[in-house]
């Protein structure tokens, strides 16, 4: 029995449908900005997209990756299960990966005893604040990663939550496609399509 246009259209319908699910979860997902965590990168209200495949294929269930491609970087931007509740996604900037030495000085944080570049770091306020702008060195674990947020005095990070470990990195941001500003109740199409800074 031949099928007939409807059942056609259902196989095309069907199959798109499991392409675009095979897409979202294996190669490149939207999130959306709900915090000022990474202002001045990322407004509240900015949805990014992530490169899922990058670090690797998450296998449901298993808790592994495979086809690794890459590890995070240091100044990569990714997107994490929070450590504090694995059901809610962040996003942060890796700062410190497995083997650095890591340590913060009234505001400045030092890799391996150097000062580092930060050029995207906001800070609000004056006030130093134990572990929020001191503490003391010490050495990130292996398969560990340590993150912070770009609004370092509004962001809670590694500071506070501690390590991220590499399997529940879910992706690295890399595109700004939409903007929408709550306040205005406008579009800010200067952002849409922007490419993020990893470094």
């Amino acid at each position: 029995m031949k099928c007939t246009t409807m059942c056609d259209y259902a196989m095309v319908m069907g199959g798109a449908f499991i392409a675009t699910l095979i897409l979202r979860f294996a190669f490149v997902e939207g999130y959306k900005i709900p915090s000022e965590s990474m202002i001045p990168t990322l407004l509240v209200g900015d949805n990014v997209l992530a490169n899922k495949f990058v670090y690797g294929l998450n296998i449901p269930f298993f808790n592994r990756k495979i086809l690794i491609l890459s590890s995070p970087h240091k100044g990569d931007i990714i997107v994490f299960r929070s450590p504090e509740d694995p059901h809610k996604d962040l996003i942060k900037r890796v700062i410190a990966v497995e083997g650095d030495s890591i340590e913060e000085r009234n505001k400045q944080i030092f890799v391996d005893g150097k000062p580092t570049d930060e050029p995207y770091v906001q800070h609000t306020d004056s006030f130093l604040e134990d572990p929020r702008d001191d503490f003391s060195p010490y050495v990130i674990p292996r398969g560990k990663l340590f993150t912070m947020g770009d609004n370092r005095d509004e962001s809670n990070d590694s500071r506070f939550f501690g390590f991220v470990d590499v399997k529940d990195v879910e992706g690295k941001a890399f595109l700004l496609y939409w903007s929408w500003d709550s306040e205005k109740h406008l579009p800010r199409f200067g952002r849409i399509g922007h490419f993020l800074a990893n470094k």
